[in-house]
């Protein structure tokens, strides 16, 4: 019971059902509470649907029971990291790698984990030895009052030089050969600084270098003006080259976009050749970006070089993590990735690692398009999994075996086998309707009216099945659906000596219902089970209906006329039959 509970879990969260999944699991979790398998499963379902919570427990259930089985450890680091509890997850997954060395699905969540720590921990930065006068709002007032300073904040790059000195103080060391910033740190600190940031005595520092004329020119300070005094040599080189770096880097940036929209053109003319050379180009004058990586991959994807886009993402993600870019953008290279693992794959092994790829880009960004192509991958591999695993002959002789305990009336072990010989040959209704017959045995009757009606699904013309399905929903004491299908067997093979007699009985039961023969609780129970079905109920609820009982009632007239509309009466047969209504 517990393997076809878990079979049918596995189906649905392949089929991307994942909450169908979770009720399976927790069946066949009923059936064999001590089975690892079944709370890993489980715990990977609601991890599916992001209830990580709810996986947890079901990860650490896992260890417990298997405290081994490297798997377990995969489970449990992928619960803390979707709750965020990174330092937790990098623990989870170095347990299981000091168990299997070598598994690569725990190596990546590992390098996941460690990200996500990385990347919730604000960077520690040395306490910088001016204190905060870099902090807030006040930095910016300061400047501002400052009319030495207050022209600079006209300069863009300038401007940016002190936000990121605001970001991170300890960077200060990177700009003191900008003048600008020592002038700035000189108007902060209230003290007067030369270029080389030591205070002087008896001069102030130039308001700008040479080439910094223009914007100070635009908003004059006439108190700053000084009778002309024998100039300090100043060290303008230096500034200079920083600012000729941080022009170029500009151009290099804007050079790598028009790259990219060259790119972007040709590959929309499906000039993939060019296409590549333009991102190619963008990556090496901007290695900041990693959307010309994803693009080139994206180029690859579409010629076929799936190697090539593989090696792109794989570059992309790393490059990312070190520049901790966007998340979306990580997950974008992931899920590139996943697709050309996908084109790649061969055999149904070869999904694992494209659908282990899928679920590390859910983690970074959860995207339909990625879930879709993850579904899509568990469908595909389930799939070839049943290619791979039939065998007909095989079928055959584990249906034999399930024979053999059948007549032994060791249902549980015929079970096993008959489930074997559908997995071998899934078309073959004989094993369907063998496995059926022992789910009645064992009184398991839904799951032996589902196997009898898949049983009939496959085969239309085999007698078998309908006297399988009649069996167990006569035992569900559905007597009138129990007749029918008996009587479609019928059409089939009309001697049927199994079909005959379950017509027999199930007559018998309805008779027994119309002459009022039923016990108290047996009218009781059998009422119960009709007013849940909603064939009965929608007879009921009919206001055609309805009058018509009141005129059986209350009008023999009408009820006469009634008796001569077939319709009419086989729904009032119904009700007689499920005890719903007593015919004096």
């Amino acid at each position: 019971m517990a393997d076809e509970a878990k079979a049918k879990g596995n189906a649905a969260f392949s089929a991307g059902k994942y909450d169908e999944a979770i009720r399976h699991f927790t069946e066949a979790i009923n059936f064999s509470p001590t089975n690892h398998v079944l709370y890993s499963n489980r715990s990977a379902a609601y991890a599916s649907l992001g209830k990580y919570s709810d996986a947890l427990p079901d990860a650490e259930k896992t260890v417990e029971l298997k405290p081994d089985w490297s798997k377990g450890y995969s489970r449990l680091g992928a619960a803390h990291l979707g709750l965020r509890r990174y330092d937790d997850a990098v623990s989870a997954y170095k347990k299981g790698l000091e168990i299997d060395p070598n598994n690569d699905a725990l190596k990546s969540g590992l390098a996941d984990a460690q990200s996500a720590q990385a990347r919730s921990r604000p960077a520690q930065q040395p306490p910088s030895p001016f204190g905060d006068v870099f902090s807030g709002t006040e930095m910016w007032a300061k400047l501002t009052a400052d009319p030495s300073t207050r022209a600079l904040l006209q300069q863009p790059d300038f401007v940016r030089t002190m936000q990121d000195i605001q970001k991170n103080p300890s960077s200060l060391n990177m700009y003191l050969k900008d003048q600008r910033v020592m002038q700035a740190l000189g108007v902060l600190l209230g003290l007067k600084l030369n270029a080389r940031g030591g205070p002087e005595e008896d001069t102030e520092m130039p308001e700008s270098s040479p080439e910094r004329k223009r914007p100070a020119e635009a908003e004059p300070v006439k108190e700053e003006k000084r009778p002309e005094k024998a100039p300090e040599p100043e060290p303008e080189p230096e500034p200079m080259e920083h600012s000729g770096e941080e022009k170029e880097v500009k151009e290099r940036k804007a050079q790598a976009q028009k790259e990219k929209e060259a790119g972007n053109a040709a590959y929309k003319k499906k000039d993939f050749e060019a296409a590549i050379q333009h991102y190619t180009k963008a990556f090496e004058l901007d290695d900041e970006d990693i959307s010309f990586l994803t693009n080139r991959a994206a180029v690859y994807l579409e010629m076929g070089k799936y190697e090539d886009c593989i090696k792109d993402c794989d570059k992309a993600v790393e490059r990312g993590r070190e520049l901790r870019s966007d998340f979306k953008m990580i997950a974008r290279a992931l899920t590139r990735k996943g697709t050309a693992l996908v084109k790649m794959a061969k055999c149904s092994m070869d999904y694992e690692p494209a659908i282990e790829t899928f679920q590390k880009a859910l983690t970074e960004h959860r995207n339909p398009d990625t879930l879709k192509k993850l579904n899509e991958a568990e469908k595909a591999k389930k799939e070839l999994e049943q290619q791979e695993y039939f065998d007909p002959q095989i079928a055959d002789e584990e249906r034999e075996k399930g024979n053999q305990y059948f007549k032994e009336q060791k249902f549980p072990e015929a079970i096993k086998h008959y489930t074997e010989s559908i997995k071998r040959n899934p078309k073959d209704p004989r094993a369907y309707s063998n496995r059926a017959a022992c789910y009645t045995k064992l009184a398991a009757l839904p799951e032996g009216l589902k196997d009898a009606e898949k049983c009939i699904e496959l085969d239309p013309t085999f007698v078998k099945g309908y006297t399988r399905k009649g069996a167990a929903q006569f035992l569900m004491k559905e007597y009138e659906k129990a007749l029918e299908t008996y009587q479609e067997g019928l059409k089939l093979d009309r001697n049927n000596q199994e079909l005959l007699d379950g017509v027999r009985r199930c007559v018998e039961q309805i008779n027994k219902a119309s002459r009022g023969d039923l016990t108290p609780e047996e009218l009781k129970e059998r009422q119960a089970k009709a007013m849940q079905d909603p064939e009965i109920q929608n007879i009921l609820t009919d206001p055609v209906m309805r009058q018509v009982l009141n005129d059986f009632q209350d009008n023999p007239r009408a009820a006469q006329e009634h008796t001569k509309n077939p319709l009419v009466m086989n729904k009032i047969h119904k009700l007689v039959s499920a005890g719903i209504v007593q015919m004096k």
